[in-house]
């Protein structure tokens, strides 16, 4: 079965990793399995500790959701061992439920060895009117494309036969017309035949549709005696479908695609070459089937639920190849499309897990111990213990239900959440964990939050804080950049910003000093931030 990505935003807080992780966990409840909890980005020292504290694995990382060869309904013929028979070959090309275009031929590995396709077995028949020898052929091969079996006892039977391949005619003895040992010779009820090919040393016959006399099944000799139900013609003809794929197979210039590849780098390699079929490797080069250009026609698209965002540009690189199935968010409506009408859930409420955990509930679903903690931490966080404006009663009451499932208080959850945020991790990289890219009036904005109950911390490394955001604003090139120190206790944020002073002031009404600015009260980058910024700029 297939699985469903349930993945947040780029950089994810911890809302967003609790909410993919929490839904995957509803769906699959209800019955539906193949939901996967999914993530864009590192996790954050904030998360790692919300996840440690009940117990809880990470989402996968995951990096885009293009098509690949993997999601594509490619073929899955017999793949052959290099020793195989032409015969057998040619019956798995000529399947008659369904004929295929090319066959993988693989090593004792099962590493891809070449292609063989109807048309080199055609090629090589054609060749064996002129040249009527068989070369190095094992014995074995010969037995079973000839369905026969060896009746005689071969003093030294060899593990391959050379020589030419003869059929031989009713004739007095001494007008018989063959005389070299190097021979392969097919007859039929002809014993003065068979006798003179065991005379001369013929390395084998091959006796067609004959009754086997005591004399030959005792017969000690070099000479192989094969005895054949076939008749002489077929025999003639199909002797030489003996020979290993091996010898005819496609083995130089081969093309072959990965399960991992994307379906538009192999369209664009697919434009320049000239096969029907290609062979389809795993990621430790076993061949696992082929793929042609019909399977690019309609390809499979990956499946996919949006949590805590429904906007393009913070989702999941290659969204436009994939499927949508839900948006569960309680941010401002986006720019996302969708090729047809899907499940979405967007309420005013401080948390995506909020709604998330109403959902357990209007489905009759108790969420565990370890899911309740997560859904509680999850809106702590985001409505920063509560103090966010965008914090509803809605919030509070389903934080203290789930607390109380979880069996710890929400008190203790918080200061599990808050305490010594950013401590164990560079400076660089904290105050990217959560920043979010913004498109406004045709502008590039990105937006940075760090919540603390510790500001001093961050506000004393300002001038590292500035250059971490200026190397970042000109290799990303931001028109403006912000980073948020969120104070928990102070109830409000410090900015720190690189850009246009007066936007910040006519975003905020408040006069910014040194790339740096002072916001009361404001603790909300979804409510208070960006809502006045784009004001500002329209």
């Amino acid at each position: 079965m297939d699985p469903i990505y349930v993945t947040g935003h780029k950089n994810p807080d911890t809302d967003s990793i609790v909410a993919a992780i929490t839904y995957a966990e509803l769906r699959n409840a209800l019955g539906d399995r193949e939901y996967v909890p999914a993530r864009l980005g590192h996790i954050s020292s904030e998360t790692k500790r919300v996840l440690e504290l009940f117990g809880a694995e990470p989402p996968k990382l995951i990096s885009n959701v293009r098509t690949q060869v993997k999601d594509l309904e490619f073929d899955r013929p017999p793949i052959l061992d290099r020793t195989v028979t032409l015969r057998m070959a040619w019956e798995k090309l000529q399947s008659e439920e369904n004929p295929i275009n090319a066959i993988p031929v693989v090593d004792r590995n099962q590493k891809l060895y070449g292609m063989l396709t109807s048309g080199d077995i055609a090629n090589f028949t054609m060749k064996t009117i002129e040249d009527l020898s068989l070369y190095n052929v094992p014995v074995y091969n010969l037995l079973s494309t000839l369905e026969g079996q060896i009746v005689n006892k071969v003093k030294n039977l060899p593990d391959t036969v050379t020589g030419e391949v003869l059929v031989a005619v009713p004739a007095a003895r001494e007008d018989l017309v063959f005389s070299n040992p190097d021979t392969i010779v097919i007859c039929g009820q002809q014993m003065d035949m068979v006798k003179h090919a065991v005379e001369i040393g013929a390395k084998v016959v091959v006796i067609c549709q004959a009754d086997i006399t005591d004399e030959l099944r005792n017969l000690e000799a070099d000479t192989c005696i094969i005895s054949t139900p076939l008749d002489v013609c077929r025999v003639n003809r199909m002797i030489h479908l003996a020979v290993p794929v091996e010898r005819i197979c496609s083995k130089e210039n081969l093309r072959g695609f990965h399960l991992d590849d994307y379906v538009d780098d192999v369209k664009q390699a697919l434009l320049k070459s000239r096969f029907r079929a290609y062979p389809v490797l795993d990621e430790e080069d076993r061949v696992v089937g082929t793929l042609g250009r019909y399977h690019l026609i309609r390809p499979k698209r990956k499946k996919v639920v949006l949590v805590d965002h429904n906007e393009a540009f913070q989702s999941v690189s290659g969204l436009k190849q994939a499927d949508i199935e839900a948006i569960i968010d309680h941010h401002r409506l986006g720019d996302i499309q969708t090729g047809n009408p899907v499940y979405v859930r967007n309420e005013p409420v401080g948390s995506t897990c909020t709604i998330i955990a109403s959902m357990y509930q209007e489905n009759g679903v108790m969420p565990s111990q370890k899911i309740a903690g997560l859904l509680a931490s999850a809106i702590i966080s985001d409505t920063v213990m509560f103090k966010s404006p965008t914090c509803t009663e809605v919030d509070k009451i389903i934080a203290q239900r789930m607390s109380h499932i979880a069996g710890i208080s929400l008190e203790e959850i918080g200061d599990r959440v808050f305490t010594s945020s950013g401590k164990d991790k560079p400076i660089q990289e904290v105050i990217f964990t959560d920043f979010k890219d913004f498109l406004v009036s045709e502008k590039k904005i990105g937006i940075g939050q760090v919540t603390t109950l510790n500001a001093d911390d961050f506000t004393a490394q300002k001038e590292t804080i500035l250059a971490a955001m200026q190397e970042k604003k000109s290799t990303e090139k931001y028109d403006l950049i912000m980073v948020m120190i969120t104070d928990v206790l102070r109830a409000g944020s410090t900015l720190f910003f690189l850009g246009d002073d007066e936007v910040i002031e006519d975003s905020y009404g408040v006069k910014p000093s040194d790339n740096e600015v002072f916001l009361p009260g404001v603790m909300s980058r979804k409510k208070q931030i960006v809502p006045k910024l784009t004001q500002a700029l329209d």
